[in-house]
């Protein structure tokens, strides 16, 4: 599968910089690039491409207005920027990755990655239908997510996620030896969790399924469960079943 690609971004050395990494992926066919998103504009028209390398701080025009202008539906977007201050926003309107510069190659390989298998699901024309930020897309078992709890931020793999714990109308995420809390309920997150990863234990916690290493025999035909951590949950019946369906315990 080839991946027609355009580079925008105002820094020449920048531009060659990743032309020079994305050389070890002979997919990417690297049809143009543009020093200003003006200048983009008429080369993404013309070109069609399938995914766009886009830096954010430009004069004259930033890549969110960049974006704006576009006329849907848009093709994947990589975000490649010195700052971090945008990562939300990037996310917010459903960039593939958020790459930081200098960028390294296996972050570059990943992302990559996951603009191939989206690419191969997407329509024929290789175009990413163009997804409204208020409709969130459900998250895939490949997804990358980003996190901020106060002056903290995190961009983790989802699979990495362990125990989704409600904490009042807000989630607290448990994953490595993190513990930040997300302004979202859980019924909100769990319509765009993966049902290939998550189960839900309880009114209040749901658990990846990926991270249980022991499971027991609870009251009233229920179980409790060890996550890799040492954490335990407990199952209520009715989630016990759906969880023994899951994984075949």
């Amino acid at each position: 599968m080839t991946i027609r690609t355009v580079i925008v971004d105002d820094e020449r050395l920048a531009r060659e910089e990743l032309r020079g990494l994305l050389a070890a992926h002979e997919y990417v066919d690297i049809r143009g690039e543009a020093d200003s998103p003006r200048t983009a504009l008429a080369l993404v028209r013309e070109i069609k491409p399938d995914l766009i390398f886009l830096d954010i701080e430009m004069p004259g025009m930033n890549g969110f207005d960049f974006l704006d202008a576009l006329p849907p539906p848009h093709p994947c977007i990589i975000f490649v920027t010195a700052y971090d201050a945008f990562a939300v926003r990037a996310f917010e309107v459903n960039a593939m990755d958020y790459l930081m510069k200098p960028v390294r190659p296996e972050r570059l390989g990943a992302a990559l990655d996951r603009a191939r298998a989206r690419l191969a699901a997407a329509p024929e024309d290789g175009a990413e239908p163009d997804t409204p930020p208020q409709q969130e897309r459900p998250f895939r078992e490949d997804d990358r997510i980003f996190l901020r709890d106060g002056d903290r931020c995190w961009f983790i793999p989802i699979a990495d996620l362990r125990l989704l714990e409600a904490d009042g109308n807000f989630t607290r995420l448990h994953f490595r030896g993190d513990k930040p809390l997300l302004y979202r309920t859980l019924f909100s997150l769990e319509k765009r969790l993966p049902e290939s990863l998550f189960v839900r234990a309880n009114r209040s916690q749901i658990v990846n399924i990926r991270h249980i290493v022991g499971v027991h025999p609870w009251f009233s035909g229920g179980v409790k469960i060890v996550l890799t951590d040492g954490t335990e949950v407990e199952f209520s019946r009715r989630q016990t079943r759906a969880l023994k369906t899951r994984t075949g315990i």
